[in-house]
C-alpha cells in the first residue's frame, strides 16, 4: 500500500527534487515551514488518516525542523499515541541523494525498497 508522506521544505529546488523523489512511494503533501507542517500533521491526526513519514528540513523560517519535531511529538503525546506507532521522521538538511536513500531504506517497506534500489542502480540520480 502507498505511504502518506509529509514534506516540510522552504527551498524551492530542494522541495521539487524531494517531491519528485518521494512521490514514487506514496501520496506526498508539501509544506513550506515547520508551523505549517505541525498544522498538517494535526489535521491528519484529527481526520484519523495520519502520516507514515515526515521529512523535515532543519533550517526553515517561522518554525525550524527541531521545533516542528517537538510540536509533532507533543501532539502524539496528547493523543496518547504509543511510541511504536509514532510517525517516522527524517531530518533532511543538505542531504545528498545517497544519504536520503539510506534513510528511506530504514522506513520503506521492503517490497517498495527493492524497486527503489533497482531504479537506483540503473541511473545514479
Amino acid at each position: 500500500e502507498n505511504m502518506k508522506i509529509l514534506l516540510a521544505e522552504d527551498d524551492f529546488a530542494t522541495r521539487k527534487f524531494m517531491l519528485n523523489f518521494l512521490s514514487k512511494y506514496g501520496e506526498c503533501d508539501v509544506t513550506v515551514d515547520g508551523m505549517e507542517a505541525v498544522d498538517a500533521f494535526m489535521m491528519a491526526l484529527e481526520d484519523e488518516d495520519p502520516y507514515d513519514l515526515i521529512c523535515l528540513d532543519i533550517m526553515m523560517p517561522v518554525m525550524d525542523g527541531y521545533q516542528a519535531l517537538m510540536g509533532i511529538r507533543n501532539l502524539e503525546k496528547q493523543k496518547n499515541i504509543p511510541q511504536e506507532k509514532a510517525v517516522k521522521v527524517i531530518m533532511t538538511t543538505a542531504l545528498n541523494d545517497e544519504d536520503l536513500l539510506f534513510l528511506l531504506q530504514q522506513y520503506l517497506p521492503n517490497r517498495l525498497l527493492q524497486q527503489v534500489l533497482m531504479k537506483n542502480k540503473q541511473k545514479n540520480f
